[in-house]
């Protein structure tokens, strides 16, 4: 795989090639992972944001998923009626309202954490000491510079 991905139209044409396949991939995943689960892959996406973060406001927690404040609020409502989480005031400012993670709510964040730790573990078997610290490392990147370019998104809506 002597490719050279200097060139940036080779470069962008691997990236439309690899992307969707990917996405194909990570989502049949997620689907399988949440078989018999009853919750949406945006909830859950919540839920472990909780998990590792538990006991955030809901601006905190609409940041950390990428949803607007208002779209945030309304799939916690979802997880309140499910009985996954529950909101609580914040005891030093009364306008914030903080969000926790049900004991039901943690369990079912570990199952699904355990079910990826599984199957990342099996990928992780498959590549090479060096492929996995190229893959982490690029990955790494490749958020970053989304992170940016929604930065610079968000200052160009501003103005």
């Amino acid at each position: 795989m002597n490719k050279s991905y200097r060139d940036m139209d080779k470069f962008t044409a691997s990236i439309q090639a690899i992307f969707p396949k990917l996405m194909h991939y990570l989502s049949a995943e997620e689907n399988r992972e949440l078989t018999g689960l009853e919750i949406t892959p945006g909830q859950i996406n919540a839920l472990l944001v909780l998990y590792f973060n538990n006991d955030l406001t809901m601006g905190e927690l609409s940041t950390e998923i990428g949803l607007a404040e208002s779209a945030a609020t309304r799939l916690v409502n979802r997880l309140v009626q499910l009985n996954l989480v529950k909101r609580r005031g914040d005891e030093k400012d009364r306008r914030v309202v903080r969000v926790n993670l049900t004991s039901y709510g943690r369990q079912l964040a570990r199952l699904v954490f355990e079910r990826r730790s599984y199957r990342f573990n099996k990928l992780a078997k498959l590549l090479g000491e060096e492929e996995r610290e190229n893959l982490i490392i690029s990955l790494q990147a490749v958020m970053r510079v989304f992170a940016q370019l929604e930065k610079e998104e968000q200052n160009h809506g501003k103005s």
